[in-house]
C-alpha cells in the first residue's frame, strides 16, 4: 500500500509540474529560512551550557538605588564574592573577572613579534574551577595559580608563537600598569562550547595594577565593576540563599552604604541565562535580547506557515483534478482514513523534498546568512544530532500542517457524485482559500511595515542632533604609561596641522559606557538637591573639540583644574539653572559632615546624548583634570575631507613621538552607530526575510491566479465574443484577488501599529508613527499582488475566444 501511495504521489507531481514546482520551491525557500533561524536561536541559547555543573553556577548581580535612580548591573564590589564564599557553606567556589574598559589594550611582545590585544580579562586563580574550557596545552588545575601568569586563546598564541607550544614561555606585556613579564600557563579554545566569559587572554588577578586593587579593596558600596560568580554545592537552593543576602550586605557594608546614601541588593542569576539577558548593565560579552530571538522565531514560523498555506490553497484549488481518483478508491473499498494517510503522505513527501533541496542551498548561503546576522552558525551533519532532530521535526510539522486540510478535504468527496460527473468544487474550500490568502498578505504587510518603521527609526538616529559633533572626529587611544606621558606633546603637535580644528584629551568618549559616578549635593540643599552623577575626566580643550555648547557660565580655562562643567539635566536635578549654577560649590559628602570635599561649577553644557538614544540623558559632568596620565583617549576634530592625506600626516606626527607604538584610530561616528548594531541586524534580517515571505506568497497567488484563469476559460471566451476588452477581462480576473489584499491591509494595519509601537517603546527618543507608513506598506503589497496576478490575467485575456470555446 505504501508503495502504491508513493507511486501515485510521484505520478501526480510529474503530471502537474507547475503545481509541484510552486509547492516544492516555496517549501524549500521557507525551510531554508526557517532552519537557519532555528539554528541561530539554538546557538544563542547554547552559551554557557557546557560547563561542568553548569546548573549550579550563578552570576552575582547588583541592584543599586541612589538619589531616586535605580541601576541593575551585572557586577559587584570587589570583596563581595570572597565574602560570600567565606560566610555561606552553600557556596562551593567563587571567581571574579575584570575587563578594564579604560585600559582595554595590551601590547604583547615575544622575541621580535609584537601584537595589540583588546579586552583582556583579569581573573582569580579559581576561574577554571568554575568555567570549563578545553586546554590545548597546560592544565586547568594549575593555570593562573601563580602571580604574573597568563592563559592565551588559541588564535592569539598562533600570532605570537606560530605552531610552537608556548606553555612555560615568558612574554612581555605592556599596558597602563607598566611593563611586566608573564609566564604562559596554557592555551585554550572554544571547542567545548561558547561562553559569555570569553577573552583573548586571561591574566592572573595576582599581577599588580587593577588585579591587586580588586584583591585588597574593602569597598562594599562603590566600585561595582567586578563580575562575580559562585558555584553552589550540589542540591543547594539558590532562592533560599538569595533571601539571606540582604542581611549579609548589612553585616559587612551597612556603614558604607549609609555614608553613600545607597540602597543595594544582590541577585543570583543562573549562568545559562546570562547570554540571553539584557536587563543588567556592564555584563561580559555581547548579550542578545530574548525579545529579539522570539521575534526571529516568529518570523521563521510565519515564513514556513506562508509556504504551508500555498500548499493548502493549491491542493484544494486543484481538487477537481483528483476527484475521480478519490471516487474510484472509495468504490474499491478505501476508507476515509486510508485517503487521509495517502494525502498526508504526499504532503510529507513534498516537505521532505523541500528540505532536501533546502539543505544544500543553506550550506551555500550560510556565509552570507552569518554575515547578515553577525553569527557563527555551522552545519555539522555528521556530528550534531540536534541538527537532524530539527530537520526531522521540521519535515513532520511542515508536512502535517501543510497537508492536514487538503487531506481531510479531498478524502471527504462523495464517490457517487464524483463518478456521475456531478462534482463541483465546494464553496467552503473557496472561502477558506480566500481566508488563507488574506492571512498570507496580512503577514506580509506587517513585515513590510516593520521594515519601513525600523528604517525610519534608524534614519532618525543617524540624523538626530546628539548635542556634540560626531562627524569628522577621530579617536586615538593610549594604552601604556610612556604613550600617556607623551599625549600633551603629541596633541600640541597635531594642533599645528592646518586640517585640525581642535584636539581634546579624556578618559572616555561618547558611545562608551561611563564607569565613573559620584553622589553630589549643593551646600545648602535638602534631600531633593542631590544627584547621582556620571562623569568623565577631560582637559580644557575637550568640550570645544567635541562641539559641546555652553549655555551658562563658561568653558574651562587653563587654571580651572578641579572645576566641572555640568549638563542641564544635572542642573535641574540639583535645583539650579544655567544662570545660577556657575560658581556654585558641589559636595561629595552630606553637608553636615566635617570638611566635605567640594568642586566648583565653571559652566553648564547643553544636554547631549553621550549614551545611546535608548535612554534619556542623565545627570552628567566633565571634570577638568591636569594629570595627563589619567587620560586614555585623544579626540581630534578635523575639517578635512581628504582622510588619506590627513591620516598620513597624523601618522607621521605619531611616529615622531611614539615610534614603537602602532598608529591606531577609530571614527567617532562609527563608534556612535555601533550602539545600534542590534537594530541594524534586525532591520537586515526583517528586510531579506520579508522579501522571501513576499516571494513565497506571490508564488501561491500566481498559482491560484493560473488556476482561476483555467477554470474561467469558457466564461472569458464568451465575454470576449460579446465584446469585452482585454482590460475589462484583466480587471475581472484581478479584482477578486486585489479585494483580498485590501482586506489584508485593513487587518494588518492595527496589528503592525501595536507591534511597532511596542518596539519603539524601548527608545527614549523615537519617531512618531505616521499614517503613510501603514498606507505605503499596504500600497506596496497591493502593487506586488497586482503584478503577480495580472500576468496570468493578461495571458488569459489575450487567448483567442474561438479557441477557448472550441476547446470547451
Amino acid at each position: 500500500m505504501l508503495k502504491s501511495y508513493f507511486l501515485t504521489a510521484l505520478r501526480f507531481l510529474k503530471k502537474n509540474r507547475s503545481f509541484s514546482f510552486i509547492n516544492i520551491f516555496g517549501l524549500a525557500v521557507g525551510t531554508l529560512c526557517c532552519l537557519y533561524i532555528l539554528l541561530y536561536v539554538q546557538e544563542q541559547y547554547s552559551y554557557d551550557r557546557h560547563y561542568q555543573d553548569a546548573a549550579n553556577i550563578y552570576r552575582v548581580n547588583t541592584l543599586m538605588k541612589r538619589a531616586g535612580e535605580t541601576h541593575h548591573t551585572a557586577t559587584t564590589s570587589p570583596p563581595i564574592a570572597p565574602a560570600l564564599k567565606n560566610d555561606f557553606s552553600e557556596i562551593q567556589q567563587y571567581t571574579r573577572v575584570v575587563i578594564p574598559k579604560d585600559a582595554n589594550k595590551h601590547l604583547l611582545h615575544y622575541q621580535d613579534k609584537a601584537i595589540y590585544i583588546s579586552d583582556a580579562a583579569y581573573v582569580d586563580s579559581t576561574f577554571f574551577d568554575i568555567f570549563t574550557y578545553h586546554f590545548i596545552s597546560g592544565h586547568p588545575a594549575t593555570a593562573l595559580s601563580g602571580p604574573y601568569s597568563i592563559v592565551l586563546l588559541k588564535n592569539v598564541a598562533e600570532k605570537l608563537f606560530g605552531t610552537t607550544d608556548p606553555t612555560g614561555k615568558i612574554i612581555r606585556v605592556e599596558n597602563t600598569d607598566g611593563i611586566h613579564d608573564f609566564k604562559v600557563d596554557g592555551i585554550i579554545d572554544e571547542s567545548l562550547g561558547k561562553s559569555h566569559a570569553q577573552a583573548p587572554i586571561f591574566f592572573s588577578m595576582n599581577s599588580g595594577g587593577i588585579g591587586d586593587y580588586v584583591r585588597t579593596s574593602d569597598a562594599w558600596a562603590t566600585n561595582n565593576f567586578v563580575a562575580s560568580y559562585v558555584k553552589l554545592a550540589p542540591h543547594s537552593n539558590a532562592a533560599a540563599l538569595e533571601k539571606k543576602l540582604p542581611a549579609f550586605l548589612q553585616q559587612h557594608g551597612a556603614e558604607q552604604l549609609k555614608h553613600t546614601g545607597m540602597e543595594k541588593s544582590l541577585v543570583l542569576q543562573p549562568v545559562k541565562e546570562v547570554h540571553t539577558s539584557t536587563d543588567f548593565e556592564l555584563g561580559l560579552g555581547k548579550t542578545v535580547s530574548p525579545r529579539f530571538l522570539y521575534l526571529l522565531l516568529l518570523i521563521a514560523a510565519l515564513i514556513q506557515l506562508i509556504a504551508c498555506i500555498n500548499f493548502m490553497n493549491l491542493s484544494t484549488a486543484r481538487a477537481s483534478k483528483r476527484a475521480k481518483e478519490v471516487g474510484i478508491r472509495k468504490v474499491m473499498g478505501a476508507k476515509r482514513n486510508n485517503l487521509v494517510q495517502q494525502f498526508l503522505g504526499e504532503s510529507l513527501l513534498l516537505s521532505a523534498l523541500g528540505v532536501l533541496i533546502a539543505l544544500p542551498l543553506l550550506a551555500l548561503a550560510l556565509p552570507w546568512l552569518n554575515l547578515l546576522t553577525q553569527a557563527t552558525v555551522q552545519l555539522s551533519f555528521l556530528t550534531d544530532y540536534r541538527l537532524w532532530t530539527i530537520i526531522v521535526l521540521l519535515i513532520v510539522i511542515t508536512g502535517l500542517v501543510a497537508g492536514s486540510y487538503p487531506a481531510f478535504y479531498l478524502s471527504a468527496f462523495n464517490s457517487t457524485k464524483v463518478l456521475k460527473g456531478n462534482f463541483t468544487n465546494r464553496v467552503s474550500a473557496s472561502g477558506i482559500r480566500r481566508i488563507l490568502v488574506v492571512f498570507q498578505f496580512s503577514l506580509a504587510i506587517v513585515l513590510i511595515t516593520g521594515i519601513v518603521i525600523i528604517y525610519s527609526q534608524l534614519n532618525y538616529i543617524r540624523q538626530k542632533d546628539l548635542g556634540f559633533e560626531k562627524d569628522q572626529q577621530l579617536v586615538l587611544s593610549f594604552h601604556t604609561p610612556d604613550a600617556r606621558n607623551k599625549m600633551s606633546g603629541l596633541a600640541a603637535a597635531l594642533r599645528q596641522l592646518p586640517e585640525i580644528k581642535a584636539v581634546g584629551l579624556s578618559n572616555n568618549y561618547p558611545s562608551q559606557f561611563v564607569f565613573n559616578d559620584i553622589h553630589l549635593r549643593t551646600s545648602n540643599s535638602s534631600g531633593d538637591g542631590m544627584a547621582d552623577v556620571q562623569f568623565m575626566l577631560t582637559d580644557e580643550h575637550f568640550a570645544s573639540s567635541m562641539g559641546i555648547q555652553i549655555v551658562g557660565g563658561r568653558n574651562f580655562l587653563p587654571s580651572d583644574s578641579g572645576r566641572v562643567l555640568i549638563n542641564e539635566t544635572m542642573a535641574r536635578k540639583l535645583g539650579l539653572t544655567p544662570e545660577t549654577a556657575p560658581g556654585q560649590l558641589l559636595y561629595t559628602q552630606p553637608a553636615d559632615q566635617s570638611a566635605p570635599t567640594s568642586i566648583e561649577i565653571a559652566g553648564v553644557m547643553k544636554d547631549f546624548n553621550y549614551n545611546s538614544l535608548h535612554d534619556n540623558v542623565r545627570p552628567f559632568m566633565i571634570l577638568f583634570d591636569t594629570q595627563v596620565s589619567d587620560y586614555t583617549y585623544m579626540i581630534v576634530s578635523s575639517s578635512s575631507k581628504n582622510y588619506s592625506a590627513l591620516l598620513s600626516k597624523m601618522a607621521g606626527v605619531w611616529k615622531s613621538y611614539l615610534p614603537e607604538v602602532p598608529f591606531e584610530y577609530i571614527f567617532l561616528d562609527q563608534a556612535v552607530q555601533k550602539q545600534y548594531d542590534t537594530e541594524v541586524t534586525l532591520s537586515r534580517i526583517i528586510n531579506y526575510f520579508t522579501i522571501i515571505a513576499i516571494l513565497i506568497s506571490c508564488l501561491g497567488l500566481f498559482g491560484l491566479a493560473a488556476f482561476s484563469a483555467e477554470q474561467r476559460r469558457k466564461e472569458i471566451g464568451i465575454r470576449k465574443a460579446l465584446g469585452a476588452s482585454v482590460s475589462g477581462i484583466v480587471q475581472l480576473l484581478s479584482g477578486d484577488f486585489l479585494k483580498l489584499v485590501l482586506i489584508a491591509m485593513a487587518i494588518a494595519t492595527p496589528i503592525a501599529w501595536y507591534a511597532m509601537d511596542k518596539w519603539l517603546s524601548a527608545y527614549a527618543y523615537r519617531v512618531d508613527l505616521q499614517w503613510w507608513m501603514f498606507a505605503g506598506s499596504g500600497l506596496l503589497a497591493l502593487v506586488i499582488a497586482l503584478f503577480t496576478v495580472s500576468y496570468q490575467a493578461i495571458r488569459a485575456a489575450l487567448v483567442n475566444p474561438v479557441k477557448s470555446l472550441r476547446t470547451e
